[in-house]
């Protein structure tokens, strides 16, 4: 496969970020190291003392400390969401640990450019290591915020144009090259971070999204400071009321952004790369309030059947 410069200049800059970022860690892990050595100076000149006695382990802890594997999340709400979401399910429910540096909002442009998840992202797979903690995956969620949200109807031509609908050329631009080149950007950068303390990348698992419905509800509600809805007022902004129509148009856009993450995945530089295609998960038919908490978030149902995809995905490495 081909690869075109966008693509091999994307790889350059997250190669560049990384290496920043692996530069930065170097400095601090020195710094770490000298404070250790005088700690241990200290230590030494100390008389000795008994050993504190050994708390027991409560039995509720003491049955759970085997692990399924260690995963390292970077992400948006799907793996940062209040009370439930894919990594508490991992973790609660099918016995992985996770370190997770992942915040609800974040956009793909910030995971890629702006750096502040990427370095917790090392420091995360730094500790593991110190600890002799090989991490199984890193998992990564991301792209809905670049795309739903205040801005949203910029990707409709208005129901009573000539073009009414998905604006296809706004689409180009906005997922197959700005979402695009971010998602190759920040695999980049992860891939040679794992590479620097690893010296091999680790598998990497990347999710779509799901047919999401664009019926007006936010998070418990939307009302007031609390967030959404995200698809709803751009459809109405662009004179479309009807659900149906509304649900088809969204259909339309995740089948495109999943379509863009499986492309990304499937680039020879990303071999250890995973798509997980989360499409037909979730109901978006009449029932779909039992499995959709929201416009953007599944219920707790949801998260459990989004976590299966990732379970049996995990399993296959």
């Amino acid at each position: 496969m081909a690869v075109d410069k966008i693509t091999r200049d994307a790889l350059k800059i997250g190669h560049a970020r990384a290496d920043d970022v692996i530069a930065f860690r170097v400095k601090s892990l020195r710094l770490r190291s000298k404070a250790l050595a005088r700690h241990a100076v200290k230590v030494a000149a100390q008389p000795a003392r008994e050993a504190a006695p050994v708390v027991a382990m409560p039995k509720a802890l003491a049955a759970a400390v085997a692990s399924a594997g260690v995963l390292v999340a970077e992400g948006d709400s799907w793996f940062d969401y209040p009370l439930t979401d894919v990594l508490r399910v991992l973790e609660d429910e099918h016995g992985y640990d996770v370190e997770s540096v992942a915040h609800k909002g974040d956009r793909v442009e910030e995971m890629a450019y702006a750096g502040g998840q990427l370095e917790e992202l090392s420091r995360r797979i730094e500790k593991l290591l110190r600890n002799n903690k090989v991490p199984t995956a890193i998992l990564l969620s991301g792209g809905g915020n670049d795309i739903a949200g205040s801005e949203f109807g910029m990707l409709l031509n208005h129901k009573a144009s000539a073009i009414a609908g998905l604006n296809d050329q706004v689409l180009t631009g906005v997922v197959d090259q700005r979402i695009r080149t971010a998602f190759i950007t920040i695999l980049a950068a992860i891939t040679r971070i794992s590479e620097n303390w690893l010296q091999r990348p680790l598998p990497i698992l990347v999710h779509g999204y799901d047919y999401a419905v664009p019926d007006g509800r936010g998070f418990l509600g939307g009302w007031a400071f609390l967030p959404g809805p995200w698809l709803q007022p751009g459809f109405r902004e662009k004179g479309f009321g009807d659900l149906d129509e509304c649900k088809a148009m969204t259909k339309k856009l995740i089948d495109r952004f999943n379509a863009m993450v499986a492309d990304v995945c499937a680039q020879p530089q990303f071999k250890h790369v995973t798509y997980v295609n989360l499409r037909n998960t979730l109901s978006s038919a009449a029932n779909y309030k039992q499995f959709w908490a929201n416009e953007l978030h599944p219920t707790a149902r949801g998260f459990g059947l989004v976590t299966d995809r990732f379970v049996k995905a995990l399993g296959a490495l």
